[in-house]
């Protein structure tokens, strides 16, 4: 299993959850788990995904989210399971 991390941030909006996961759908991702919290008007999101099926290369897939995030207003970041841990490490 390929596991990605995956982070919203930025100002609340309609339909962020919605355009994120339905791009998420599209490229055959699965989301394992997910938390979502809005904090005085901005909206933070992490999901845990299994993109070993994804139709597109982490490259790809990664720079679309990152597009798409420009479009809606928020910034969108990927990282692979194992970067995220070694960079959050105690």
């Amino acid at each position: 299993m390929k596991r990605t991390i995956i982070t919203v941030v930025g100002k609340d909006t309609v339909g962020i959850i919605a355009k994120v996961c339905n791009y998420l759908a599209s490229v055959n991702v699965n989301i394992e788990d997910i938390s979502q919290t809005i904090v005085q008007g901005f909206f933070n999101m992490m999901m845990i995904v299994d993109s070993s099926a994804c139709t597109k290369s982490f490259a790809e897939m990664s720079e679309e989210l990152k597009n798409l995030g420009e479009e809606i207003g928020v910034t969108i970041q990927c990282q692979h399971e194992d970067i995220f841990d070694m960079m959050h490490r105690i």
